[in-house]
């Protein structure tokens, strides 16, 4: 009788291991929650590291018309995809830089400092630079 009490609790505590086991490696129901961690095991990290590579920088300078570095400036970075618009107030030597940039879309870039605006300009995905450089002049706006 004492062998079998003992062969019952230890299927018992076998088959609760296997049912904890399987709870805990059962795929979740409904949406991921994203406060998990990141899986252990995601593929090949490849693709994450050529896309890093593959991003750009966008660097320049702000002046004014008579050639100053304009500190306080801000320039505006605006994604042609989604239309989100990231700004940058320049340094005291009218320095800017926008980085992590995708190849693969077009940006709008212009400047503004006291009431003065620059001419729009594009970063385009034909250009395959990595480090772009586009200095901005602003100039006063036409009072017609």
């Amino acid at each position: 009788m004492h062998m079998n009490t003992t062969l019952i609790r230890f299927a018992l505590l076998a088959l609760i291991a296997a049912v904890s086991l399987s709870a805990q490696t059962a795929s979740p129901q409904g949406p991921p929650n994203r406060d998990s961690p990141e899986p252990f095991f995601r593929g090949s990290d490849k693709k994450d590291k050529n896309e890093e590579a593959n991003l750009r920088t966008l660097q320049g300078v702000v002046k004014d018309e008579s050639d100053n570095f304009l500190e306080g400036a801000v320039v505006q970075l605006k994604n042609k995809k989604t239309d989100d618009i990231r700004s940058f107030i320049t340094l005291k030597d009218g320095a800017y830089v926008f980085h992590g940039l995708s190849p693969n879309i077009d940006y709008e870039i212009k400047a503004s400092s006291k009431g003065r605006i620059s001419p729009v300009k594009i970063v385009s995905v034909f250009d395959s630079r990595k480090k772009l450089v586009m200095n901005l002049k602003v100039e006063k706006k036409d009072s017609k």
